[in-house]
């Protein structure tokens, strides 16, 4: 008989799975970065800017995605 906590883990550890190739597949931006950002024009830190395409600081970048900016 198998333990109701495995199969609880091994349900977590698949959406985890799930939940990570998800955001692997979305697409990158690409093309150069912005030195500010876009939103509130405070800058960019450089490590932000070299992963390419990136047009917004973090703070306004998580506000973006969670639908509270625009």
């Amino acid at each position: 008989m198998v333990c109701p906590f495995d199969r609880a883990q091994a349900l977590e550890q698949r959406q985890r799975d799930q939940a990570i190739a998800a955001q692997l597949a979305k697409a990158r931006p690409i093309g150069p970065s912005r030195s500010h950002c876009l939103e509130c024009e405070n800058p960019i830190p450089e490590q932000r800017q070299a992963l390419g395409g990136i047009s917004r600081c973090s703070p306004c970048q998580s506000l973006f995605e969670t639908g509270k900016l625009r």
